[in-house]
């Protein structure tokens, strides 16, 4: 695993601009960065990433198992007892979910590992899926790099082949698409999925969730009072069961994507879960609850995470590494969980995250952050990689 300095294609933002992606560069920060791209050798993705990706999730979704039919653990994870019901409906219920990503500490060498899941609201899908590969083919095309360069890159494929099923098992419904308003990186998200739902020949219509409401009967509306029967919501879970028409939830029959289940998978809960269950993991880091600290012994270092938290927000290290600036955010008031401390592999100067995409249980692809500080956040920059 290499990271290799390279050239930058002539005019890319105003091609990003022509494309729809709008969010190359936020606040005047880059985003996107093509200065440079990862290279893996293709035993590095089928060994290295692909293949513990698929085995990690399916030791989540046994989690989930687990903690859907034991009160006492839907407790651990903070998920309000009024919920519950409705999580155990979605799971029983098989409700189909769309994707999900893995984020890992991998350096090309050795096993790559589990820093958490984010199963619920994941961004970064449309520069995974399709900027990245363009940018690939343009410099293969270019002359810029070798003709047998390749990327572990089929989301796009199998996000359209995805909905497809998706629709099959809800025929005759109107996919809603949502996020919040004034999140340009969001909306940028949820344009590139509805776009792929398109593809797959479903009808979609978008509302902002600010300016979702209820009929006189008890359903979900958009703006033109048109019943919601199913949704994707941008949105995390954890938000939703604390508004208002969370009582509702349940109450009507809305398909949703992402499920009601992958609340549990979200949730930073899951980390200590996964430790108990599948102890001594290679892919796995040792993570504890905050009154469970007493088994962390012989940890000189763990990272401090809040049970509920987005875009590596109020992330703090806690004995040897406690000089690192801890990271804010208006997360923790439902607690911590703690990781036993295995810092990002630094290239140069920046610290690298691999984030490995799922579709139907199936890893897809890869998405790369890197940062000059250990902890990723939502303005760390964007790199592509090849596999040569």
């Amino acid at each position: 695993m290499f990271r290799i300095p390279t050239a930058e294609r002539l005019n890319w933002q105003q091609k990003a601009e022509e494309f729809g992606f709008e969010f190359h560069t936020m606040y005047g920060e880059k985003y996107w960065d093509e200065s440079a791209y990862y290279q893996f050798t293709l035993e590095q993705i089928e060994k290295g990433i692909e293949e513990p990706t698929e085995e990690v999730h399916q030791m989540c979704l046994a989690a989930v198992e687990r903690v859907v039919n034991d009160d006492a653990l839907l407790r651990r994870f903070c998920i309000p007892e009024a919920q519950w019901d409705f999580i155990r409906q979605s799971w029983t219920n098989g409700d189909p979910s769309l994707y999900s990503r893995l984020d890992f500490a991998y350096s090309g060498k050795g096993d790559a590992k589990l820093y958490e899941n984010n199963a619920d609201t994941p961004t970064s899908v449309y520069e995974t899926g399709f900027w990245q590969w363009l940018w690939l083919q343009d410099k293969v095309d270019a002359g810029k790099l070798s003709s047998a360069s390749d990327q572990f890159n089929s989301l796009q494929e199998k996000l359209v082949n995805r909905f497809k099923e998706i629709k099959y098992l809800t025929p005759d419904r109107v996919l809603h698409f949502s996020c919040c308003k004034d999140t340009p990186e969001d909306r940028g998200t949820v344009q590139y999925l509805e776009d792929c739902a398109n593809e797959a020949g479903i009808e979609t219509d978008f509302v902002y969730i600010d300016d979702i409401g209820r009929d006189e009967f008890g359903h979900f509306t958009d703006l033109k009072n048109q019943v919601i029967s199913s949704m994707f919501k941008l949105y995390p879970w954890e938000f939703i069961f604390q508004e208002a028409f969370s009582e509702h939830l349940g109450s009507n029959n809305i398909r949703w994507l992402e499920p009601p289940w992958k609340s549990i998978l979200s949730n930073k809960a899951l980390l200590p879960m996964l430790w108990k269950m599948f102890p001594n993991h290679p892919n796995l880091l040792p993570a504890f609850f905050e009154d469970e600290l007493h088994l962390a012994t012989g940890l000189d270092s763990l990272v401090k995470k809040p049970i509920f938290s987005r875009e590596g927000s109020n992330i703090s290290f806690i004995g040897d590494n406690a000089d690192i600036e801890a990271s804010s955010g208006p997360y923790g008031e439902e607690g911590f969980i703690y990781q036993a401390t295995h810092m990002l592999p630094k290239f140069g100067d920046s610290y690298t995250l691999i984030g490995s995409w799922l579709v139907d249980n199936q890893a897809v692809g890869i998405s790369i952050r890197e940062d000059s500080n250990p902890i990723t956040q939502d303005m760390s920059r964007f790199l592509p990689h090849v596999i040569l």
